[in-house]
């Protein structure tokens, strides 16, 4: 990791997106699922809604620093609170 000056922390977001993909494309393959439409009123799938929710918790985290600072932990639980919204309702 040194050779890419990554983090440990770095390291275990881009692991857990990973591991998200992987789980997703599991979940594609053994439950087919066809698209709903949500709240906004657009089809959406499993992988439409993860992108919504990791871009939604972009837009909370970088709000999160220029409101609060670098204090990131409940904005990590704000985080997931979103993204399981948006995974239930959108």
């Amino acid at each position: 990791m040194e050779w890419m000056a990554w983090t440990w922390p770095t390291a275990a977001f881009f692991a857990i997106i990973a591991s998200i993909l992987i789980t997703l494309t599991v979940l594609a393959i053994k439950y087919p699922e066809t698209p709903r439409v949500g709240i906004l009123g657009i089809e959406t799938t499993r992988g439409d809604r993860l992108f919504i929710s990791l871009l939604g918790s972009a837009f909370i985290n970088l709000g999160w620093l220029g409101v609060v600072g670098a204090n990131q932990g409940l904005a990590l639980i704000l985080c997931l609170i979103y993204a399981a919204i948006v995974f239930k309702w959108v």
